[in-house]
């Protein structure tokens, strides 16, 4: 047994509102997930090399990488998979540029260290994968994961709110700084809110990217373009908050879906791919992949049918995948 045992754990992640449009500052509703990742780390008495054994696990337990880091400064001493350990590197060295002292060996013999991660979700869909690794090793090392965040993967850090946070919040940049608070976000109509994987994963930073591209060539860097699109999406979000029916909800989706398409030059994708589905269909954070959130007045089973059918067999409810509801 370890004589030294640490536990952390961070929360998934998907974001309702504001998709893209977080990043210029527009107030983005996120969902914290009951899934997430953990982090347990061990070390043993006695003394020996100065190495980080890394180990991370999916959620059936297997071993997806494996890596070990001399701690003096972060050298990689083998690894699994090449690309994944420059990037954890990355991670573990900005947190000790961020807090100087972490896993610093010392004069004295040196405690060997197994840091071992596991995921709560299959590793392909997209609920925060990197958000929560982030998370997690800012709790251990003792330093802001916002800062961590925005030096490592960069984002809009709505995924890191999502990570510590117990129910839905409200989170926009305020020039860079994350404003994170308490949505109250309960609505009465959750059991006709549903989530859907596409099966097809997002790379977020290329998504990012894209909307870069796409607000670069755009009409919205005209005066007052992209500021009226936030204001507009921005309250969108708060209609969202304030919807006591289904029905209300839904034409806030309808708005929300229409705008981003009309912005990035994309079809809707109840118009591409569920166009006779007797609700609404609304996309999740990158678009064209990962999860989407379908509602509808016809019950649950109902309208799981109708997605087993086109071939999505992963369908979750509402209630059951985000944090702080029932």
């Amino acid at each position: 047994m370890p004589d030294h045992l640490e536990k952390f754990h961070a929360h998934g992640k998907l974001l309702l509102t504001a998709e893209y449009f977080v990043l210029d500052g527009a107030l983005a509703l996120a969902l914290p997930a009951r899934r997430g990742q953990s982090l347990q780390i061990a070390a043993k008495d006695g003394g020996g090399d100065p190495l980080l054994h890394w180990r991370s696990l999916d959620e059936q337990g297997h071993c997806w990488f494996e890596a070990a880091f001399d701690c003096r400064h972060f050298e990689i001493a083998a690894a699994q998979d090449a690309g994944i350990a420059e990037r954890l590197q990355q991670i573990l060295r900005e947190a000790r540029r961020l807090n100087p002292g972490f896993l610093l060996p010392g004069a004295g013999d040196f405690q060997p260290v197994t840091a071992e991660t596991r995921l709560d979700f299959p590793r392909l869909w997209g609920l925060g994968t990197s958000s929560t690794l982030i998370s997690l090793v800012a709790q251990w090392a003792g330093v802001d994961a916002y800062e961590l965040q925005f030096s490592t993967f960069g984002g809009s850090g709505y995924d890191i709110a999502c990570a510590t946070a117990r129910e839905p919040v409200l989170y926009r940049l305020d020039r860079g700084r994350p404003i994170v608070e308490a949505a109250g976000f309960h609505p009465p109509f959750s059991a006709q809110l549903h989530f859907i994987y596409l099966g097809k994963k997002q790379d977020s930073r290329k998504g990012i990217a894209r909307y870069r591209q796409w607000t670069a060539e755009s009409l919205l860097q005209e005066p007052g373009g992209l500021l009226a699109i936030i204001g507009q999406i921005s309250g969108l979000t708060r209609a969202m908050l304030k919807a006591g029916r289904l029905d209300e909800f839904e034409d806030c989706l309808r708005q929300h879906e229409s705008l981003v398409a009309a912005t990035i030059g994309l079809p809707r994708i109840k118009e591409l791919l569920f166009s006779d589905f007797p609700g609404e269909v609304k996309s999740l954070g990158a678009w064209g992949g990962d999860f989407i959130l379908a509602t509808s007045s016809r019950p649950a089973a109902e309208v799981q049918k109708y997605f087993n059918e086109k071939g999505y067999s992963v369908f979750i409810a509402y209630d059951d995948l985000i944090a702080g509801q029932g």
